[in-house]
């Protein structure tokens, strides 16, 4: 209907307006502000890149329900032809008199044993029609819900679809100005900032299990880049990393940092240990896995190799989970 297309489309130009952090301009500016401007618009891109991998999966999900509803639907209108056919051949039989009320019953009987057995078959009869009738309304019932989900759901999903065009464009645009400020960075701020960090050897004990096999997978991708949205395996970015590792620990986490932040359970700061994710920022936007009390691992951001850093230099800790144990 083009009055919602249009009212979405602006809705989206909104959404975008709103959650865009405005290109750098043209005139100079000193080295640490330039820095500092560009530190801002990555942190923020970050934050619309997990957005849009967000509104992915609300989408995949939708798109799961609107799917399953559609099939319960076939199946319950399978089911309802099949009831359908009983009552409609008990119906058929009824017309032609295998149904008898209990005088035709005793005027046809030809002893009392043959007045019994009648009244039997006819007792036989009704229960089966009933039966049937009950079932086929049962079944018709569960197909017009199986209905109503599947149309609900077929909207949700395309309401998801929606905000998934709406978010990348956002992420895409706020992206654009990263990259565009990160080229008029100087020389050495380019290099401080592609440092690979401390890459000697860490040492995890055994006893770890899932969390140590975790932080030794993301401590063996030390020195590759992030890319915003990317799945690895030649880049990351936080999240992807932290699922990444876990997954290769046998351990399911969830793909973006707002999920992240809810897995296993909370930990305080002073009892952060090897393998506990870290979640930043008010919003939960980033994430990074402790290598011990001190330091983690994590994919920063763009221009920046995945890398050991300070726990408490990568930002303000919204909440600390611990996975597994």
């Amino acid at each position: 209907m083009p009055g919602h297309r249009a009212a979405r489309t602006t809705a989206f130009a909104a959404v975008i307006a709103a959650t865009v952090v405005s290109m750098p301009s043209a005139h100079a500016q000193p080295a640490t502000d330039a820095l500092k401007e560009y530190t801002e618009l990555t942190h923020h891109a970050e934050q619309l890149s997990q957005d849009h991998l967000k509104a992915q999966g609300d989408l995949a999900a939708a798109n799961s329900a609107a799917g399953a509803a559609t099939e319960a639907e076939r199946q319950a209108l399978a089911e309802s032809e099949r009831f359908r056919g009983q009552v409609d051949t008990l119906t058929e039989a009824t017309f032609e008199g295998a149904r008898f009320n209990n005088v035709s019953a005793l005027l046809t009987a030809s002893s009392q044993q043959d007045f019994l057995e009648r009244m039997q078959a006819m007792t036989i009869i009704a229960a089966d029609q009933n039966e049937a009738v009950a079932r086929l309304d049962a079944t018709l019932t569960a197909a017009r819900k199986a209905r109503s989900d599947a149309t609900a759901a077929a909207s949700a999903a395309e309401k998801h679809a929606a905000d998934v065009a709406a978010r990348k464009a956002a992420m895409d645009q706020q992206v654009t100005a990263a990259r565009t400020k990160y080229q008029t960075l100087s020389a050495p701020q380019k290099q401080t900032l592609a440092a690979p960090g401390d890459k000697s050897p860490v040492s995890v004990p055994a006893a770890a299990g899932a969390a140590g096999v975790a932080l030794n997978f993301a401590l063996g991708e030390r020195g590759k880049p992030y890319v915003f949205g990317s799945n690895g395996p030649d880049s990351w970015d936080c999240s992807s990393l932290m699922q990444a590792a876990y997954r290769a620990a046998g351990v399911s986490i969830p793909r973006v940092t707002y999920d992240q932040a809810k897995v296993g359970r909370g930990v305080g700061r002073g009892e952060v240990a090897p393998g506990d994710l870290i979640i930043y920022y008010s919003g939960q936007s980033h994430v990074a896995m402790a290598v011990d009390s001190v330091r983690a691992v994590h994919a920063s951001t763009e221009g920046v190799p995945v890398k050991i850093a300070d726990i408490d230099s990568i930002g303000p800790i919204s909440v600390i989970r611990r996975v597994v144990g």
